[in-house]
């Protein structure tokens, strides 16, 4: 079972998150995801990711999973 996700409440500038908005939808991801990513990256730059992280699924829509009764 994967821990629970934290939230959080963020205030941003109006055109940060607009641009953030835009960002995102560009690499097909929602505007948080978008935001866990760049904070993900800053934090490897910066050598201070943690270990034992999870891995931050890819952009765009996850794999088709084929269903077992159509085989």
């Amino acid at each position: 079972m994967a821990a629970e996700r934290k939230k959080l409440l963020l205030r941003l500038d109006p055109a940060v998150h607009d641009a953030l908005a835009r960002w995102a939808g560009d690499e097909l991801r929602s505007t948080n995801a978008q935001i866990e990513y760049l904070l993900r990256k800053a934090l490897a730059d910066a050598g201070r990711l943690p270990g034992g992280l999870g891995r931050i699924r890819g952009p765009g829509r996850p794999p088709a999973v084929p269903d077992p009764e159509e085989e």
